[in-house]
Formats: structure tokens, C-alpha cells, sequence
């Protein structure tokens, strides 16, 4: 887990919750190996996220992955970011003023999301899978299919282990866990939601799954 001294676990969750909103922006910039851009559109594109699209960012820290998704959906679209952080919220409240990007951000926590069901065409989870034990994992994943429409998609992007014996240059920095893509697409399938796509983002060791949920019947 990426280790601060600005770090607690939020009231109602076992995972680690970061709050020195500078100091993630700084390792959100470490991780793209400063291509922080590149890797927020790349994102986006996996995603696959279109105008007019309702849109969840769960674990939005400081919100630039969540404002970035408002310029994808347009003025007929609705973004929202979540975090457990009223720090990391207050930051990317300020960032999105400066933007003139209506997103609207809510404090809460990822085993229990805080909107009713079937609201969301696609959801973001990215870079936050590690802080959370196996069980708030499971929670988060089966909160992740209530909250999406039926036949709507999670996109969840992580560390990949490193290969045996060799580390990069992030594992100098901090110490985050890792999480094998075989066990993502195997928990995400516990709760119903079928991995479609899975893959390298091309950024270090970073991989995403892309995963939809059922479609009406």
C-alpha cells in the first residue's frame, strides 16, 4: 500500500484511506511516470465513455480523472467522484470550480456507495483496488453492479505484480499492494458482472479489466 503519514482508515471502512491531497497528486504523477495526461486519456478510452453518459468515479481522490470525464460526456452528461477523504473532496472541488467541469463529489465510502441502483452507465476504479482487504474488495465489487444500469461497465485499473525478482522504479517510492488480474476478473465475476476486455494500460506495471453488467431482459 502506498504509505503516508497522511493516511487513516475512514469510519465504516477497513481500507486505507490517503488525505494529503498534494502528496497524491504528486504519486498520481509518479505512477504515469509523468505522463499524467496521456494515462488520464488512456483511461478515458478504455473506458469508453460517450456523451450524454452517466458516470461514477469511486475513489476520485482529487478529481482530475472525474473532470477529465465531464469533458468526455458533455453538458448532457453527468459525472460524480466519491472519496472517503473530505480533504481529497475539498481539492477537487477547488479543481473543478477552476475548470468550469459540474461534477459533483460526495464523501463516502466504497462498501456502501452512497447512490441508489442501476444510476451509473460506467464506473472508474482506478489505483485503489490495493488499499482494501479481500472482503471490502468483494463488498466494493458487488456495490459496483448495484449502481450500474443494466448492461453498464466498470472499468478497474491496478498494480500487476512485478515480475520475479525485478521491481521499477515506483517500488523505490512507496510500498502499494498488488493485485493479480486473474483474482480481479474472478472477483468481479462473484458479483456478476462478466470481464470483457483485460489487458497492459502501458504505463508501468499497471493493467486494467473492463467489465459489463447484464443487460435488461
Amino acid at each position: 500500500m502506498f504509505e503516508t503519514t497522511g493516511h487513516s482508515a475512514a469510519p465504516g471502512t477497513t481500507g486505507i484511506v490517503l488525505h494529503r491531497a498534494f502528496w497524491y497528486d504528486a504519486f498520481v504523477w509518479l505512477v504515469s511516470l509523468g505522463r499524467e495526461h496521456s494515462y488520464r486519456e488512456k483511461t478515458l478510452d478504455l473506458a469508453g465513455l460517450k456523451p450524454g453518459e452517466s458516470i461514477l468515479d469511486i475513489g476520485c481522490g482529487t478529481g482530475t480523472l472525474a473532470i477529465a470525464a465531464k469533458r468526455r460526456v458533455g453538458a448532457a452528461g453527468r459525472v460524480y467522484g466519491v472519496d472517503a477523504s473530505p480533504e481529497m473532496l475539498a481539492r477537487a472541488g477547488k479543481k473543478a470550480d477552476k475548470a468550469g467541469a459540474e461534477v459533483v463529489f460526495q464523501n463516502g465510502i466504497v462498501e456502501a456507495l452512497p447512490f441508489p441502483d442501476g444510476q451509473f452507465d460506467a464506473v472508474l476504479s482506478t489505483v485503489m483496488l490495493h488499499h482494501l482487504g479481500r472482503k471490502a474488495r468483494l463488498q466494493r465489487a458487488n456495490e459496483v453492479r448495484r449502481v450500474l444500469k443494466p448492461g453498464g461497465r466498470v472499468l478497474a485499473v491496478d498494480f500487476a505484480p512485478p515480475a520475479k525478482g525485478k521491481r521499477g522504479l515506483l517500488d523505490h517510492f512507496h510500498h502499494h499492494g498488488y493485485l493479480n488480474i486473474q483474482d480481479l476478473v474472478s472477483l468481479l465475476a462473484q458479483a456478476g458482472l462478466n470481464a470483457a476486455r483485460s489487458g497492459a494500460v502501458g504505463m508501468g506495471d499497471l493493467y486494467f479489466v473492463l467489465a459489463t453488467a447484464p443487460a435488461a431482459t
